[in-house]
């Protein structure tokens, strides 16, 4: 019976694929393109695929990169949202215009990864110095500090007149991913295989320092190696699509209140539901105000905020 449920699971993502790729405001049908029409088969797949695999492996990548941020923290709150990742990136795309306008956009993405990973590894460092770690004081914490660095982001965009910009890159949208400006976002696939083989370790971190090194692990090194994958699955997200809010929050707490805390049975799943839930939102924000597109940041925000303060409210009930 639970492997039948699981396949039911797995199965309800193909119909949910297959609606995404036939909707839209240029009209498409299955029949057009079994008949091989040339201007379907260019909007499927200069546009609509594009966007499809964009959801899957965003969906999927910021997934993994919140449970990976949970075991890092030691913090079920924890996510590349709450502890700044995300800000960062942004700081690094705001300062990537500025001073490497033009360039290849593997040095843009270096930039971006490098902010994201310096800031990331000093709230983590933070962290493992702060002697209170109640779990609701952990991403309120991150929020300030990812406040701080927003501030900073914006404060520059105002100086160089790149505020309407930043303001286009802080609401994910999928509308503008066409074919040749979202294969960064593979770069998904070999991080949460990474995530996957180190998935036993960061577990063993996620205990604590001291039961890590009490193991033979070099608990720094694990926590570097963690914060790296996070840091290139949000710069990706953040550089194509934009900033998804909560995502990397909600996923990996919901997964494990049906799953249990086994990282590396729960990681497939995670990754799983992530594309489910960004592909919904997705279509209904295609659906809701048709022809016109509603940003997928804005869907996720209003089931993500209420699933958050459900289960700050359930910890506390638990306390």
């Amino acid at each position: 019976m639970h492997n039948k449920k699981l396949f039911w699971a797995v199965i309800a993502l193909f119909p949910l694929a297959a609606f995404s790729l036939f909707i839209g405001v240029a009209n498409i049908s299955l029949e057009s393109f079994l008949a091989g029409d040339e201007h379907t088969l260019s909007i499927l797949f200069g546009s609509r695929l594009p966007r499809l695999l964009a959801i899957c492996l965003a969906g999927a990548g910021l997934s993994v990169a919140g449970l990976i941020m949970q075991q890092v923290c030691q913090n079920r709150f924890a996510a590349p949202s709450t502890t700044g990742t995300i800000d960062c990136a942004m700081l690094g795309y705001v300062l990537g215009i500025v001073f490497f306008a033009g360039a290849n956009r593997w040095i843009s993405l270096g930039v971006i990864l490098t902010f994201a990973l310096v800031g990331t590894l000093v709230f983590v460092q933070f962290l493992q110095r702060l002697q209170f770690k109640n779990a609701v004081l952990v991403p309120l914490i991150g929020i300030m500090y990812g406040n701080v660095i927003s501030a900073m982001t914006t404060f520059i965009a105002y100086r160089y007149d790149l505020v309407q910009t930043m303001s286009a890159w802080t609401v994910a949208n999928f509308a503008s991913v066409l074919q040749g400006n979202y294969e960064f976002l593979y770069l998904a696939l070999p991080a949460c295989l990474v995530a996957y083989y180190f998935a036993s370790q960061f577990s063993a971190a996620s205990v604590g320092e001291s039961f890590a090194k009490n193991i033979g692990l070099d608990y720094q090194k694990i926590v570097f190696i963690g914060v790296l994958i996070v840091a290139i699955l949000a710069s990706t997200v953040v550089m194509i699509v934009g900033v998804i809010p909560f995502l990397g929050l909600i996923v990996p707490n919901l997964v494990a209140i049906f799953m249990g805390d086994n990282m590396r049975r729960n990681l497939p799943w995670t990754a799983y539901w992530g594309v489910v839930m960004v592909l919904a939102c997705d279509i209904l924000g295609r659906l809701i105000i048709f022809p016109y597109e509603m940003p997928i940041s804005m869907i996720i925000s209003i089931f993500g905020g209420a699933i958050f303060i459900a289960l700050v409210l359930k910890d506390k009930s638990n306390a």
